[in-house]
């Protein structure tokens, strides 16, 4: 299929990557223990986040360290190795799902903080946990387009205020074993951050050629899960049925057979029921799909570069990577790269 969902590439290439951890960890056990009153009240055994979710521990930022401050700091690194001047990026794009007001925008702190040139196009660009893949398409384009010679995509998430109201409603006296459910999924999430610097492949050896890719929507779903840094409620059932048929039908629709061989499957991560459903569903060898939420959660759009960056350093030269991401809404995603 051709039009303006499908998209390739002839001289996009990834200058670099950078990915944060946050610095303080939460574990599963913690959680259960701090919730060990209300599973007895309501006849609920702990584990759950460990035993179904597969995610042991995730992380979260230091009491006043901003999603801004998070995303800087991976820009930052990202820029340093890419050893692009700063004066070089014309284009800078904050993808954080997490935001601290609604106006102004996250990129213009994080413009201030890297102290870019007042030439950059700064703003953010917001579509759930596809928000990255956004960006780097909306990057590549206009690097294709000659508008910009570099492209700096950013990323910064904190659990800190989402995990505590969530904890405190479950701690009400009133909470139902519904309420785990519905509010299931904000326990699940982690902290990161992750940047990207793109430029032309040609200007940029030992660069990696981003290929193009593909988006689709199916946003008769878009209450499905509905988000913010009070509560994220999610039918999660119905968001892994809703999900999976739509990567399965864009996967289809895209008619691409060498994508099933690809060297790597880099999902958006979410738990163990989610990855093993798009591994089934897609038929892709679980071999080639690396794992970062185990131990660091479901960082939202920062997921996949973050996930990417942990496996870098194995990725061998003209290797395919495929960034494949369902968001909220909802919406699919598959970015071809090759290494």
């Amino acid at each position: 299929m051709s039009g303006n969902a499908n998209f390739t590439f002839s001289d996009v290439g990834i200058v670099s990557l950078a990915a944060i951890e946050a610095p303080e960890v939460v574990t599963s056990t913690a959680i259960d223990e701090r919730l060990a009153s209300f599973y007895e009240r309501v006849d609920a055994k702990p584990g759950l986040l460990e035993n179904l979710a597969g995610i042991k521990q995730r992380r979260q930022w230091p009491e006043g360290f901003s999603f801004m401050d998070a995303a800087a700091a991976a820009a930052t690194q990202a820029l340093d190795k890419a050893g692009v001047d700063r004066d070089q990026i014309g284009l800078m794009v904050d993808t954080s799902v997490c935001r601290e007001r609604l106006e102004p925008s996250s990129a213009v702190t994080v413009h201030n903080l890297l102290g870019l040139p007042t030439t950059t196009i700064n703003y953010d660009l917001g579509n759930a946990c596809l928000g990255f893949l956004n960006g780097i398409h909306l990057a590549g384009s206009m690097i294709e387009a000659g508008q910009v010679d570099y492209a700096l995509i950013v990323d910064g998430e904190g659990t800190r205020e989402i995990h505590g109201n969530t904890l405190a409603r479950l701690e009400d006296p009133n909470s139902t074993i519904e309420d785990l459910f519905e509010n299931f999924a904000s326990l699940t999430l982690g902290s990161g951050s992750a940047a990207m610097v793109l430029g032309r492949q040609s200007e940029n050896p030992g660069s990696h050629k981003v290929v193009g890719g593909f988006f689709r929507a199916d946003t008769v779903h878009h209450e499905l899960c509905v988000g913010s840094l009070d509560q994220m409620r999610t039918d999660t059932a119905a968001l892994l049925d809703a999900g999976t048929s739509l990567a399965k039908r864009a996967w289809d629709e895209a008619g691409n057979a060498a994508w099933g061989n690809a060297d790597a499957y880099v999902l958006h991560q979410i738990s163990t029921v989610h990855t093993n459903a798009m591994i089934d569903v897609l038929g892709l060898d679980p071999e080639k799909v690396p794992m970062s939420f185990p131990m660091f959660g479901n960082i939202g759009p920062a997921a996949i570069p973050f996930t990417l960056a942990g496996v870098a350093d194995s990725l061998q030269e003209d290797d395919t990577v495929l960034c494949l991401g369902i968001g909220s809404g909802l919406n699919a995603s598959v970015i071809e790269i090759n290494w």
